[in-house]
């Protein structure tokens, strides 16, 4: 939903957020603002934010949802989101997996100073000029695999969640 909609909801005590955060939003009637409940558990006034440009950022999103015990973490659910957030998060250093995964312990990372042992038993650096020495790797229950490619049901799914949270060890 926009964010019209969203105030809306939260305006009738219905709290909402985006689909990739641990947090919600909140609108509080006695001092007439929005509350945003981190997913550090914190409660901040959005009059108060440090991260102005990111808090307008999310406001101008059409993707807010309502929270709830099953989406939002610090109310006891899992955030879920699409391939295209998945991206960024993985551009941004999280490890992702979908729920909808066999392997509990598989997820994708963005990987980085990739390089090969030819026959000769060289190593080269893959620097690319025009996409640089990255690879999006998928570790599995069997090891890595470097270069790996989304499927159609992949990129279509909604089911994307951070790797922690999808049953991986932490700290892998």
């Amino acid at each position: 939903m926009k964010f019209e909609e969203a105030l809306k909801a939260m305006k009738s005590g219905i709290p909402v957020k985006l689909p990739s955060w641990a947090g919600y939003w909140w609108w509080d009637e006695e001092s007439q603002t929005i509350l945003m409940y981190t997913k550090d558990g914190d409660c901040l006034d959005i009059r108060e934010t440090q991260r102005v440009e990111y808090t307008i950022q999310n406001i101008l999103s059409d993707e807010w949802i309502v929270a709830n015990g099953q989406n939002c973490p610090i109310l006891g659910g899992e955030a879920e989101f699409n391939f295209g957030e998945a991206i960024k998060y993985l551009k941004r250093g999280f490890k992702v997996a979908r729920k909808g995964w066999n392997g509990k312990r598989q997820y994708i990372q963005l990987a980085s100073g990739i390089s090969y042992k030819t026959p000769a038993g060289d190593i080269v650096n893959c620097e690319h000029d025009a996409i640089g020495n990255k690879a999006i790797a998928f570790v599995g229950t069997s090891g890595v695999q470097m270069g790996w490619l989304a499927s159609q049901a992949d990129m279509l799914a909604e089911d994307w969640v951070f790797a922690n949270c999808a049953g991986t060890m932490k700290g892998e």
